[in-house]
C-alpha cells in the first residue's frame, strides 16, 4: 500500500461500510455495538487510516471505561488491520495517541483472527516486535463455527443424530416459532431471568437487551418458541456481513423438555444463511476444548477434555457441539500499555 495516510475519526456510516468490507469485520467492531456500549457506561471512539479520498484501509473501534480511577481501553474483536506493517504501525501509533488523550493506562486488543489462520503467525510476530504483552481475552477465546455454505438439507444432515431427533420431537409436540417484536422483549427478559436463576449465571438488564435489539435492526432477530400458546424459549441473535452470532438465549423447564431450544437454533441458522452469511458463530465454549482441538498428542487432548468438564460452560458446549460445526480458537489478546508504571496495578484492580 502506498500513502500518504490520513488519521481521522470516521462517521458511523463510513466506518460500517469499512467493517462490512473488511475480511475480519465483526459485529463487535460495527457502530451499533459501539452505540450499545455507549449507553451502558463505555465511551466509544473510532480511529481510521485512509487515503486523501477518504477510503479507509485500517482502523479500530475502541471502548473506554473508568474503573477505580483508571481508564481501561478495549478493542473487541479488533483492530481491523491492513496487513501492511507500515500502515499497521501507523494505526497502532494513532491508537496510542487516542489512549493518551483518554487517560487510559492500557488498551486491550483482541484480533479477530483464528489461531490456525495462515496470517496468525505473521500478526503474532508483528505484535511481538511492538512488545505488546499477551493478555486474557474478554470475549470467549474458543467457539464453534458452523459452515453455512451447504444447502439447508446438508446443514441439517450434519447435525448430531440427537439434535435432529430433538428438533423433530419439538415439531411433533407442537412447538411453534415466531418472530418476536418489541412487545415480546418483556417475555424474552422474563425467560432470561428464569434461565439465569436456574443455571446460576448473570444476565444483562432488560434495557440492555432492548437497546441491543433496536440498535442492530434489521440484522437482529428475536425468535420466540411457544408450546400450547405459551412462550417456552427465546433466542436473540445477530448477524454481521459474514456470520450469524448466537449471543443471548433462555428457556423454561418446559422449553428444555420439549426441545424448543434446538428448534430455535435451527431457525436462527437458516435466518443467518438467508441474509447471506457464510458462517454461524455459536459464541463460546470452554477454552480447554479449544486447546484440546489443537493439542499435539492424545494424552494432552484427553487431559484438556477432562478439564473442560469442570467448566460451567460445559453444559452449553454439549448443546452447541451438536449443530455440526468445528471447534475454533482465536489468537490471544494483547495489551497496548500506555502508562507502564500503572500497568501492573491496573491489571490487579481490573482483574484483566
Amino acid at each position: 500500500m502506498s500513502g500518504p495516510w490520513l488519521v481521522f475519526e470516521p462517521s458511523p456510516a463510513q466506518w460500517d461500510a469499512f467493517v462490512a468490507a473488511h475480511p475480519r469485520g465483526n459485529l463487535l467492531q460495527a457502530s451499533p455495538w459501539g452505540a450499545l456500549k455507549a449507553q451502558f457506561g463505555w465511551q466509544c471512539r473510532r480511529v481510521a487510516l485512509g487515503n486523501p479520498a477518504g477510503t479507509i484501509v485500517a482502523g479500530a473501534q475502541l471502548l473506554f471505561r473508568r474503573y477505580y480511577g483508571l481508564a481501561f481501553g478495549y478493542v473487541p474483536r479488533g483492530p481491523l488491520f491492513a496487513g501492511d506493517p507500515a500502515v499497521d504501525d501507523l494505526l497502532l501509533r494513532a491508537m496510542r495517541r487516542l489512549g493518551w488523550q483518554m487517560a487510559a493506562v492500557v488498551i486491550r486488543i483482541e484480533p479477530n483472527v483464528l489461531a490456525d489462520d495462515p496470517d496468525a503467525g505473521t500478526l503474532d510476530e508483528w505484535l511481538s516486535r511492538h512488545r505488546l504483552p499477551i493478555a486474557e481475552t474478554i470475549q470467549p477465546r474458543s467457539t464453534i463455527l458452523v459452515d453455512l455454505h451447504p444447502d439447508e438439507e446438508a446443514i441439517f444432515a450434519a447435525f448430531s443424530k440427537g439434535h435432529r431427533a430433538d428438533i423433530r420431537r419439538a415439531e411433533r409436540l407442537g412447538v411453534t416459532v415466531r418472530i418476536g417484536t418489541v412487545a415480546d422483549l418483556a417475555t424474552f427478559y422474563a425467560i432470561m431471568q428464569a434461565t439465569g436463576a436456574r443455571a446460576a449465571f448473570g444476565i444483562h438488564s432488560a434495557e440492555y437487551y432492548t437497546a441491543a435489539w433496536r440498535l442492530h435492526q434489521p440484522r437482529a432477530r428475536l425468535f420466540i418458541a411457544e408450546l400450547n400458546g405459551v412462550p417456552v424459549a427465546a433466542h436473540l441473535v445477530f448477524a454481521d456481513a459474514r456470520y450469524g452470532r448466537y449471543l443471548y438465549s433462555g428457556a423454561t423447564e418446559e422449553g428444555l423438555r420439549s426441545g424448543a431450544n434446538h428448534l430455535l437454533e435451527w431457525y436462527a441458522l437458516r435466518w443467518a444463511r438467508e441474509l447471506g452469511c457464510t458462517g454461524y458463530d455459536l459464541w463460546g465454549i470452554p477454552d480447554a476444548l479449544g486447546r484440546a482441538a489443537f493439542a499435539a498428542d492424545e494424552a494432552t487432548r484427553a487431559a484438556l477434555e477432562q478439564e473442560a468438564q469442570r467448566d460451567p460452560l460445559f453444559g452449553v458446549y454439549r448443546f452447541k457441539k451438536g449443530f455440526g460445526g468445528r471447534v475454533a480458537r482465536f489468537m490471544p489478546a494483547f495489551d497496548l500499555v500506555l502508562l507502564p508504571p500503572l500497568y501492573p496495578l491496573a491489571r490487579r484492580k481490573l482483574a484483566v
